[in-house]
C-alpha cells in the first residue's frame, strides 16, 4: 500500500500531477506554491521533495544545477489507494456503507446522485 502523504506533500504532488510536462522543476514548484498563496521556504521544499522521493512518489534527476522531478505514482493510483484505506478503516471494507452514507446523509447533489445512479445501472466496464 502507498504511504499516506502529509497535507504539504499532497499539495506538491497536486502541482506535479497537474503539470502537462513530463518533468517539474524545483523553481516551478516554488512559483506555483507562491501563486496559490502557500509560499514555501527553499529548505522546507527540499525536505518535502526528499520525503516524496523516499516514499516512492517522485523520481528526481539532477540536470546541471537544476533538479527535475517526475511522478512515479499517478494521481488516480493515489486516490484509489487512499479511498480503499478510508473504506477499510471507516466502513470496515463496505463500499455499500460508504455509498449509503453519501445518499442518506444528503451529501450528493441531485446531479451527482443521477450520475452515480447511471454508473450503477450501467454496470462495470471490465
Amino acid at each position: 500500500m502507498l504511504q499516506k502523504l502529509s497535507d504539504a506533500e499532497l499539495e506538491i504532488m497536486k502541482i506535479i500531477w497537474e503539470n502537462p510536462e513530463k518533468t517539474t522543476l524545483f523553481s516551478c514548484l516554488m512559483e506555483q506554491l507562491a501563486a496559490q498563496g502557500k509560499p514555501c521556504q527553499k529548505n522546507t521544499l527540499i525536505v518535502l521533495l526528499s520525503r516524496l522521493v523516499g516514499k516512492g512518489y517522485l523520481g528526481a534527476t539532477k540536470v546541471g544545477r537544476r533538479n527535475e522531478y517526475v511522478p512515479l505514482i499517478s494521481e488516480t493510483a493515489y486516490q484509489t489507494a487512499q479511498t480503499q484505506h478510508f473504506i477499510d478503516k471507516v466502513y470496515e471494507g463496505s463500499v455499500k456503507g460508504l455509498v449509503t452514507n453519501l445518499i442518506t446523509g444528503d451529501m450528493l447533489t441531485g446531479e451527482e446522485y443521477e450520475e452515480l445512479r447511471a454508473l450503477l445501472e450501467g454496470g462495470r466496464k471490465d
